[in-house]
């Protein structure tokens, strides 16, 4: 692998973990991502663990600093309330920080990798979904590539890479720790799911509703209209918004992004749509979310910029005309004006030469003028007076 494709590699797999583990529409997940790194750049942690629950970084420890930092208040309420449980905490994490970094230089070995940077983390967490059941899992990465993986359903490790094979057989080979893993990843995780659940009730069980905006425009070339619906500022992170047509989801000429989170811990979203004008009373935008008593739906209405500008950019080349014709007519009125002065200059054998020069020079600034007046027809567009 090689060296500078190590991170961005690294940065993916963990993308991809956190989109393949959310269980659909789970109510409420806990997440541990643990990350070595094998000859990191100065001043970087040979290993670093941050927790999530439901995507909130609740704890963080590095192998420079040897502590488990708390990042959120609440954890504060059970790190006091539970010291024997943090402690054991950090002397489980300490041991694993040994134990990865000796996992890493065996790997860097099977793979018969150069010395340089390489990573080897793992992701582990569990869900409570909104129907009751539970969910968990276990996954491995190197180098961003995911290595082996733990499926609790049949309590054995899935090897997609072939240098992983060794370890799937060793792992496979003790059936009574892989019955451990599953007892931990259902029972164990899930209690403490619930438990910081209860400590951090007021940030993570709390409901802020969306905010819901529509814009639109029109296409100059072909008159197709899009429609983008922004949701914006919920919690918690689920959340159905659909186009209807005709009161159906109609999937068709539309695109959105994923759920993105805000500075403030709530989340956003939108969704876009084109269609044909003469259809725009068809379709609605509908929004769904537990901050909200009922469903949302926002009519679309007709797009208001394709008009103004319109009228905003005939009105600039009426206003060029209009200015260039008045450039025609100063230039007139300046050599008529200089021929003037020339002849007075050849009776007036005392006049200097000098002044002619300063008429010479005098030129319109036509591009200002122009500037000018395209800004008061904006000031039009944008309901201003336009000053004169």
């Amino acid at each position: 692998m090689a060296l500078r494709s190590a991170p961005v590699l690294l940065l993916v797999w963990v993308a991809v973990a956190f989109r393949g583990s959310s269980f659909g529409a789970s109510s409420h997940f806990m997440k541990y991502f643990y990350t070595a790194v094998l000859e990191p750049r100065q001043g970087q942690p040979h290993f670093v663990v941050v927790g999530f629950v439901d995507g909130q970084v609740f704890l963080h420890y590095d192998s420079r600093s040897r502590k488990l930092q708390p990042r959120v208040s609440w954890i504060e309420k059970l790190r006091k309330k539970d010291p024997q449980h943090w402690d054991r905490e950090i002397r489980k994490i300490r041991g694993q920080d040994e134990m990865f970094r000796a996992d890493l230089e065996n790997l860097r070995s099977r793979y018969n990798d150069s010395k340089g940077l390489h990573t080897w983390q793992m992701i582990c967490g569990c869900a409570l979904q909104r129907d009751g059941s539970k969910g968990g899992f276990r996954q491995y990465g190197y180098d961003g590539r995911t290595f082996i993986t733990f499926d609790k359903k049949t309590l054995t490790w899935v090897a997609p890479d072939p240098q992983a094979q060794l370890t799937q057989r060793k792992l496979n080979a003790d059936p009574g720790k892989n019955q451990r893993y599953k007892a931990y990843l259902e029972e164990i995780c899930i209690e403490w799911l619930e438990k910081y659940l209860f400590y951090g009730k007021e940030t993570l069980l709390r409901t802020e509703p969306p905010v819901v905006t529509m814009s639109s425009r029109t296409e100059v070339e072909d008159g197709i209209e899009t429609h983008v619906c922004r949701v914006h500022g919920f919690y918690p992170r689920e959340i159905d918004a659909s186009w209807m047509r005709d009161g159906e989801v109609w999937l068709q000429d539309t695109f959105h992004t994923s759920v993105a989170p805000n500075a403030d811990g709530t989340y956003h979203y939108w969704i876009s749509i084109q269609i044909d004008p003469k259809e725009r009373g068809r379709y609605r935008c509908h929004v769904e979310h537990d901050g909200l008593q009922d469903p949302l739906d926002l009519e679309l209405k007709e797009p208001t910029d394709s008009k103004s500008n319109l009228w905003l950019i005939i009105g600039c080349i009426v206003a060029a005309l209009v200015v260039v014709g008045l450039i025609a007519g100063f230039l007139v009125f300046f050599k008529r004006r200089q021929d003037g002065y020339r002849a007075a200059l050849r009776n007036d054998k005392g006049s200097s030469s000098s002044d002619l020069g300063k008429w010479e020079g005098a030129t319109p600034a036509a591009a200002s003028a122009i500037l000018s007046l395209c800004k008061t027809l904006g000031g039009w567009k944008e309901g201003k007076a336009p000053t004169l």
